[in-house]
């Protein structure tokens, strides 16, 4: 039997980019790295990064609420027909 692929690749079919998208992203990396690494002064507590971290979510979902409402006071028979067809289609999912 023949290996199909036993033949060598041809010249052209070789790309050595390096900026490509993955070169890119890893050169962003390993800057993210260097930089957590210079300013790292020692292992946080555990409380305080769970603090901090309620702290960013807490955040966030404030900001995520105060859109939606904003959305909805801006639309408020859009939303109205959006959770109405929300309702139904998990109504007729727990009724199967």
């Amino acid at each position: 039997m023949t290996d199909p692929y036993a033949g060598s690749t041809p010249v052209e079919d070789i790309t050595d980019e390096a900026d490509s998208p993955a070169a890119r992203l890893d050169r962003q990396a390993d800057a993210i790295l260097r930089a957590a690494d210079a300013r790292e002064e020692g292992v946080r507590p555990l409380r305080q990064t769970v603090r901090e971290d309620a702290a960013l979510a807490r955040d966030w979902s404030r900001q995520r609420a105060r859109g939606a409402r904003d959305a909805i006071q801006a639309e408020p028979v859009k939303a109205t027909l959006y959770a109405l067809g929300l309702g139904v289609v998990i109504g007729l999912l727990i009724a199967r």
